[in-house]
């Protein structure tokens, strides 16, 4: 058993709101009168009200490289990523005392948007006061379902390590890989979802002396699940070019959702022996509208139990691996009676979901 702690964040700077974005995209793009009619409804429908940059709006104007874009995601993962650990440490939210850096034994870095070598936890460590022995494991090319695998490979690692604390860093800078000369729909919808966003996260084993530090109720991890479908890595993910990364985003997703997570989601929660109609709330990462309309047909629940999914999405977009940690928080922060029990999903590419069991204590 896991004990989730603390979540930190770090909120980038530029905020746009939808109408903003939507007018920046008829700049960007230059569409005919069918195409505008066609694709940018999507804008409008997506439930999406406001989105937050590390890069100012006229930086999109602009044609930018591969490697300039990975400059600048280097420079501000580390930065950001620095400002969510420091927020997750020194939580009063949810830690009565703060806990150190060098009382870290494993830092977990997942991202999608940028690459970097050595690592952006290898850098982080340059700036505090973490031990030199610390593990180190970054996870690439996890998508938005990274959120819910940093944690679960966090849980694993801590049953076999229950007196250590685990810290997982999750930076998505969606808004450096946009791509003014990629016509494809894929596109369109990923500039219409995608924001920036930037989470550090806090568990420890249950024997560790930081366990009670958790200020009133918290979550434990009980039990993670992972599934893959096989040959359906062009549902989702990355074409690299020499510009950058252009999004491959199949319009299969929700219909994946109500077959292929079905099948999952079914499996996992007979093992656990959970009704999922019965679970107070369920902890999903909000892929955009579609996605989220598909978990309540699949799950047979009403809206309101998605409800922070929904408000994080339209506070935030969709922030690839970050978006669940920030749903994740906001239900930690209601402080959910002892015995609650929850479960926390997200789909990446691959085709792959990833689940996990809480249970607050």
């Amino acid at each position: 058993m896991s004990c989730i702690l603390s979540i930190g964040k770090s909120i980038p700077p530029f905020e746009m709101d939808q109408k903003e974005v939507s007018s920046l995209v008829e700049q960007l793009f230059p569409l005919t009168d069918r195409e505008k009619e066609r694709y940018m409804p999507i804008f409008d429908n997506s439930l999406i009200k406001k989105r937050q940059f590390v890069v100012n709006p006229s930086w999109f104007l602009k044609n930018h490289g591969l490697k300039e874009r990975n400059d600048i995601y280097i420079d501000h993962a580390v930065n950001h990523g620095l400002t969510a650990i420091d927020h997750c440490l020194n939580n009063e939210v949810f830690l009565d005392s703060p806990v150190q850096y060098n009382d870290i034994d494993m830092i977990i870095f997942v991202s999608t948007t940028g690459m970097a070598t050595p690592s952006i936890e290898a850098r982080i460590m340059n700036h505090r006061d973490f031990r030199e022995d610390v593990r180190r494991m970054p996870l690439f090319g996890l998508g938005c379902a990274g959120g819910v695998s940093g944690m679960a490979r966090a849980h694993e690692w801590l049953k076999a390590h229950d007196e250590s604390c685990v810290l997982v860093v999750n930076v998505e800078l969606c808004g450096l890989t946009f791509q003014k000369t990629d016509s494809k729909k894929s596109n369109f919808v990923g500039t219409a979802l995608f924001g920036d966003g930037i989470s550090a996260t806090l568990l420890c084993g249950q024997s560790s002396r930081h366990f009670a530090k958790k200020r009133r109720t918290a979550p434990v991890i009980t039990d993670t699940g992972s599934k893959t479908k096989k040959d359906s890595i062009s549902v989702m993910g990355w074409d690299v070019t020499d510009q950058g990364f252009e999004v491959i985003f199949n319009k299969s997703i929700p219909h994946l959702v109500k077959s292929f997570w079905k099948e999952h989601i079914e499996q996992f929660t007979a093992l656990q022996d959970i009704k999922s109609e019965a679970l107070p709330f369920l902890v999903a990462h909000p892929g955009g509208k579609k996605v989220l309309e598909a978990y309540e047909e699949v799950l047979k629940i009403k809206k309101d139990k998605l409800q922070h999914s929904y408000g994080v999405l339209e506070d935030h977009g969709n922030m690839s691996s970050v978006t669940v940690c920030y749903v994740l928080e906001r239900y930690m922060k209601g402080f959910p009676d002892k015995g609650t029990i929850s479960l926390m999903g997200a789909l990446g590419p691959g085709f792959s979901s990833e689940l996990i069991s809480l249970e607050w204590v």
